[in-house]
């Protein structure tokens, strides 16, 4: 007999928690304006596994990030899961580790990550965007393309990477050697040119996936990253086309 979640670790609680919040669960997905409820991708998960511990585990991995985004991340727009939870499943499984113990590091680490960049430490970044959908991945890929083409989006040496820079970001800031990345108007850090108010953040990156230059498409399980295109100058390009102002400092 299959055993069941309790309630306590059902993933529908993670989709009550967003709904408490009162979040506006945007997908990027061109074909639909809501993203895949939680409830949803734990029937994805049972098709592939049915251990009770790993999903468990894997819902508490997901509570916590999901609740760390909402603390540190409050104006964040879209909320795609979908293949951030298919790969640190397909990780877990084939951890020479384990699968828990794999999943209790990603989590430590998806947790530390988000902490670092969020509205309370000096980076204070107000997006997870550039995160979740690989514009950070490729830009990293396109450095050393023989090294890194075959390293996931997900994978915890690229978390490691990203854990690293931002140290390093930290450590600039506090010593004033900060010259793209300063504070704007709305107190936030924005390393781009244009103007990355919520209207604009939303029309670029709807435009973006329309166009199918957004390097990972989390709203589907089975994505393929890309890192062979030129995203951070089309992404440039299109601001002008839309007429996105450019960043009051």
């Amino acid at each position: 007999m299959k055993q069941k979640l309790t309630p306590t670790h059902t993933f529908q609680l993670i989709d009550e928690i967003l709904a408490q919040q009162s979040v506006n669960l945007l997908s990027l997905n061109p074909q639909k304006t809501l993203i895949t409820s939680f409830a949803e991708l734990e029937n994805l998960i049972a098709e592939q596994n049915t251990d009770i511990q790993i999903i468990t585990t894997i819902q508490a991995t997901i509570e916590n990030i999901v609740r760390t985004q909402l603390q540190n991340f409050p104006e964040n727009i879209f909320w795609d899961f979908d293949f951030l939870v298919s790969s640190m499943l397909r990780q877990a499984l084939n951890a020479d580790e384990g699968a828990i113990p794999f999943l209790k590091v990603f989590g430590e680490k998806m947790v530390c990550l988000t902490e670092m960049f969020g509205n309370k430490t000096e980076i204070r970044f107000r997006y997870v965007h550039d995160f979740m959908y690989g514009f950070d991945w490729a830009r990293w890929v396109q450095k050393e393309p023989q090294k890194r083409a075959h390293i996931e989006p997900f994978s915890l040496l690229f978390l490691d990477y990203l854990l690293a820079k931002g140290k390093e970001l930290l450590q600039r800031i506090n010593h004033g050697q900060i010259v793209s990345y300063k504070l704007c108007e709305t107190g936030y850090r924005n390393p781009f040119t244009f103007s990355r108010e919520p209207e604009d953040e939303y029309r670029l990156l709807t435009y973006l996936a329309e166009e199918q230059l957004i390097p990972v498409a989390v709203w589907n399980w089975n994505a393929s990253p890309v890192w062979n295109k030129p995203f951070q100058e089309m992404r440039q390009q299109l601001a002008l086309k839309l007429n996105i102002q450019p960043q009051k400092r």
